[in-house]
């Protein structure tokens, strides 16, 4: 990986987490009751959360843009959603929920000075990313800017993460790796152990019947683990998933993203000291 890609690499790490406390968050559980979701499991909250920027999106929508969750699994929660709240209902619990949550990890930091900083900086990156052909970032890019830096910090994080997934999926369908595929490739290279997989709702026989495709283009053992060939392709979408996040950080530049870089690490180990994310996740990372 060159330094430059390691790089951008980096601030996906830092970010992914700032953004992520929304769907583990006790104050986003309490938003989500409050507007009729189910809190029992996280999904109700999940899916309406993160598809309301898409508005009153169907099945075959968040299908497409979400790519990794069983088609089943979405149609669970999906259009539902939209009878227990409006997507712009969904939208303003949803700041409401990351200005508490991050009020509560944050402290004081929240609304300092080096908050309102890290907030101006990455909203810089964030406003530099090309959402073309990106569905989730255009769509979350499209919304209107909240004023507390704290919330500001969030959404860039926001915009900047679903630019890079956007990114992804398209790295993914391009090395003809299907939904199904995606995920047993990444699980045959270590990034997490498959039964971290079942959350995107997929059956054992739809996971074993990717294995044995997987299998038969010289990318899986038998045992599921990726041959040489399989590690070769899943590195090379990391590579073009770094490529295409990268433009964000080349606007913002080499000083303005050490600074940040510099700025976000007391608020990366709150979140990761809260204990409020899972150790283990389907996004690999730390592992890729």
């Amino acid at each position: 990986m060159s330094e430059e890609l390691g790089r951008v690499r980096q601030m996906w790490h830092l970010l992914e987490p700032l953004h992520a406390v929304l769907y583990y968050a006790p104050e986003a559980f309490e938003e989500a009751a409050a507007l009729g979701y189910r809190t029992e499991e996280r999904w109700p909250g999940y899916f309406a959360w993160r598809a309301a920027p898409l508005g009153a999106a169907g099945a075959e929508r968040v299908v497409e843009t979400f790519y990794s969750f069983s088609p089943g699994m979405v149609r669970e929660y999906i259009p539902a959603a939209w009878s227990t709240a409006s997507p712009d209902a969904v939208l303003a619990a949803r700041t409401r929920a990351v200005d508490r949550a991050y009020r509560a990890l944050f402290g004081d930091l929240a609304t300092g000075q080096e908050v309102a900083e890290a907030a101006a900086l990455a909203r810089r990156a964030a406003e530099a990313a090309e959402v073309t052909g990106r569905p989730l970032a255009g769509a979350n890019a499209a919304l209107s800017w909240p004023d507390a830096p704290h919330l500001v910090l969030w959404h860039a994080a926001t915009v900047l993460r679903e630019h890079r997934g956007d990114g992804h999926v398209a790295a993914l369908a391009g090395a003809g790796l299907d939904p199904v595929e995606s995920l047993v490739s990444f699980a045959g290279i270590g990034a997490a152990r498959p039964e971290v997989f079942a959350s995107r709702g997929w059956s054992g026989g739809e996971w074993d019947a990717a294995r044995q495709r997987l299998l038969e283009r010289g990318l899986s053992e038998k045992d599921g683990t990726a041959t040489e060939a399989g590690r070769t392709l899943r590195a090379e979408v990391e590579r073009r998933t770094d490529e295409q996040a990268a433009a964000p950080w080349r606007a913002l530049g080499t000083a303005g993203r050490e600074r940040l870089v510099e700025l976000l690490g007391p608020l990366w180990v709150a979140v990761l000291g809260s204990g409020l994310l899972p150790s283990e996740t389907t996004l690999g990372i730390g592992k890729v």
